[in-house]
């Protein structure tokens, strides 16, 4: 196994057993707000804590980018852990159980590794770039003839860019003319892995973080899918606009979706 993937998933299961019996302990949950209806809890700290232990002790000169504590760097920053050590923190916080832990390690801004773990259902999406993308063991590949009529859409709202809100329910309207339902989950690197593994059919978001989606990029990438910002580039890392799917559905999405855009989303 790659070594990186195995400190990698070593340390997802690390925080996920942190995470879990947090979430059995509800009455030890401590909850902060960010910003507008962002949240962070102490088990989200023990857990990027737990996380960013175990990658120190095997790469210390290694840069770390995790969202509870910012960028650490370290001496060789050409190689960057991208950490979401809870996504899906405000489901956490109301008992919902659904929410993940996410780490990519990019390479020279290349994501090379990706891991997310499921700590409720115990699953681990991963993916190495080049040699595919796996649940457990069981190799993922998306279906590239799905089609958007009749197709499942996951999505998020942009409930933390409140000026984004008209846009993306716009965007929703042109959709529903051709797909079937909508997925609202709450946890963007969850929503990914879910459509690698064919559980949904694409998903689309706006205003997602790096750390949100790093992961799940590549393995829906390596599942042989297709991921684009709301204009066909690749800028969905820094700008948080994101359409994953198949090859075929995703360019649907998108054409559905131009009509939608403000020049602020599109430049």
């Amino acid at each position: 196994m790659n070594p990186m993937l195995n400190i990698a998933i070593r340390a997802v299961r690390k925080a996920g057993n942190i995470v879990a019996k947090g979430f059995e302990r509800r009455d030890d949950i401590q909850t902060n707000q960010k910003s507008t209806n962002d949240y962070v809890t102490n088990i989200d700290k023990a857990a990027e804590a737990a996380i960013i232990e175990i990658i120190r002790k095997s790469y210390p000169e290694h840069t770390i980018i995790a969202e509870e504590s910012g960028a650490s760097e370290g001496k060789e920053s050409d190689i960057q852990w991208v950490i979401d050590p809870l996504d899906g923190t405000t489901n956490f916080v109301k008992g919902l159980p659904h929410f993940s832990i996410s780490i990519a390690v990019r390479v020279k801004g290349r994501t090379e590794i990706a891991v997310v773990y499921d700590p409720i259902r115990n699953e681990l999406f991963t993916a190495v770039r080049g040699e595919g993308a796996k649940l457990n063991e069981y190799r993922l590949r998306i279906d590239n003839s799905s089609e958007l009529t009749g197709a499942i859409l996951a999505t998020g709202f942009p409930f933390k860019i409140k000026r984004y809100v008209p846009i993306h329910l716009n965007m929703v309207s042109a959709l529903i003319e051709d797909c079937a339902d909508f997925r609202r989950t709450g946890s963007a690197a969850l929503d990914l892995c879910y459509v690698a593994a064919g559980r949904v059919d694409a998903y689309f978001e706006m205003g997602v973080k790096a750390w949100d989606c790093a992961a799940g990029d590549l393995i829906v990438r390596e599942a042989g899918g297709l991921v684009t910002d709301f204009v066909g580039g690749h800028s969905y890392l820094t700008k948080g606009n994101i359409v994953a799917g198949s090859a075929r559905i995703t360019k649907q999405i998108l054409a559905k979706l131009q009509p939608c855009l403000t020049d602020e989303i599109k430049n």
